[in-house]
């Protein structure tokens, strides 16, 4: 008995997804939980596990392929008469059973929460791909015995809105389906330019999803960016005496973890810069919790991960808390729940020399700090110019919710607290 896996939907509401890397081969044998293949949605990069045991007759994407949930790419030989689903939707736990193998790497099925997807007596019937001779690009018909062009209706109006002829293309779906991706990237080609001259690297993936984002933000959200330049001299000496305690072996204490520590303290004297603009009840939605979003620069782009109720972490904890966070980032395993839900964030521009910037609002947040890199300078200390260690902060807020006076006294109580550290248990 053949079963098919299909491209399930690994994030809210996500349509398509990236083949990156297969770790099974046509001829392996799998086990059902077993992990078999790494994709890329619009969101992170996730593996997913096989739904049943068998043996792998055929793979129907090769990695690189872009591929939409609900396709198959997966065909598994299984033993018959087992009721296996074909897809990954986990069934209920029997009396005897108690745990689930895990859906996404990073996320699991919670004991007795999960419910078999009720089935249907009668299917309707799938939209298969259209199989007809298509005209030549010159306009003639297609010599007889000539292979058809597998194509679905939508695909084939697409082309014919677009006047590209489906003969001049080469499908990259099963069985050689002309699918819209390769419409789209046909009718996008570009002009022929001499060889070496130009690059072209394909907009998918999280890179397609971050511009997207970012255009989304900046054209709905008025933004206001203020700045402030500080002494974080205090700040610095603190930072070397808390990485120099026993409480802290073996975890990196960087200024960034001050800095996220003041944004936090000054959020709970300032909720309203934590909370979001609801167009559709004409709401402002202020958030009683702090998922503090961390900007990460990865190989596939930007992402911005979030702390959940960072507000609620001791020092230590918010240390192990962004460590484990740029860990993740960086080997490219961030699980999409932790890319949901941010209230307000911070870009550690810093860290790549930069003084500061004006970073866009990430959707759905009102307010995101831009850390600078931290110089020595001079700076005037009781009338005398000493060198000091000084950095400069930048606060892009959204200015339908957060006033001139808000942000500036947000962010002055940021840069108080960062310039005199004791002050921080004052503003508390």
């Amino acid at each position: 008995m053949l079963k098919q896996f299909k491209f399930p939907d690994v994030g809210e509401g996500l349509t398509e997804g990236e083949i990156l890397k297969w770790h099974i081969q046509p001829g392996d044998t799998v086990a059902d939980g077993q992990l078999i293949v790494e994709v890329e949605t619009a969101k992170a990069a996730v593996e997913l596990p096989c739904p049943f045991d068998g043996v792998v007759t055929e793979l129907h994407a090769a990695e690189g392929a872009t591929v939409e949930v609900g396709a198959p790419i997966l065909t598994v030989e299984v033993k018959a008469g087992r009721d296996l689903t074909s897809d990954l939707v986990p069934e209920q736990p029997a009396a005897e059973e108690s745990e689930k193998h895990a859906v996404l790497v990073g996320s699991g099925v919670k004991p007795g929460r999960t419910v078999r997807r009720a089935r249907r007596t009668s299917a309707p019937p799938a939209e298969k791909p259209v199989t007809e001779p298509s005209p030549r690009a010159n306009g003639a018909p297609a010599p007889n015995g000539s292979p058809a062009v597998l194509a679905k209706p939508p695909v084939r109006k697409l082309a014919k809105d677009r006047g590209i002829d489906l003969a001049d293309l080469v499908g990259t779906g099963p069985g050689g389906t002309v699918t819209r991706a390769d419409v789209e990237a046909y009718g996008s080609a570009p002009p022929v330019v001499p060889s070496g001259r130009e690059q072209r690297i394909p907009v998918k993936g999280v890179r397609k999803q971050t511009a997207l984002a970012m255009v989304a933000s900046a054209f709905t959200a008025p933004h206001v960016t203020e700045f402030l330049t500080l002494d974080m001299t205090r700040a610095m000496e603190l930072r070397d005496r808390i990485a120099a305690s026993a409480e802290f072996s073996g975890v990196k204490v960087s200024p960034l973890l001050l800095v996220a520590k003041a944004l936090l303290l000054a959020v709970r004297r300032h909720p309203m810069v934590n909370s979001s603009w609801d167009e559709q009840r004409q709401e402002i939605v202020v958030k009683d919790y702090i998922n503090l979003g961390i900007a990460a620069a990865t190989d596939r782009g930007l992402i911005v991960p979030n702390i959940k109720d960072a507000g609620t972490l001791s020092l230590r904890q918010l240390a192990d808390a962004l460590a484990e966070l740029t860990q993740t980032a960086r080997a490219g395993k961030t699980p999409p729940a932790d890319l949901a839900g941010g209230t307000i964030s911070i870009t550690n521009v810093g860290v790549y020399g930069i003084d500061t910037g004006t970073p866009i609002l990430p959707p759905g947040e009102s307010a995101i700090l831009a850390f600078g890199a931290v110089r020595e300078m001079p700076w005037v200390v009781d009338g005398q110019v000493v060198p000091r260690q000084v950095t400069q902060l930048a606060l892009s807020f959204d200015h339908r919710i957060i006033d001139g006076q808000l942000g500036s006294e947000f962010l002055a109580d940021i840069g108080t607290m960062l310039s005199d550290p004791a002050m921080a248990l004052a503003l508390a």
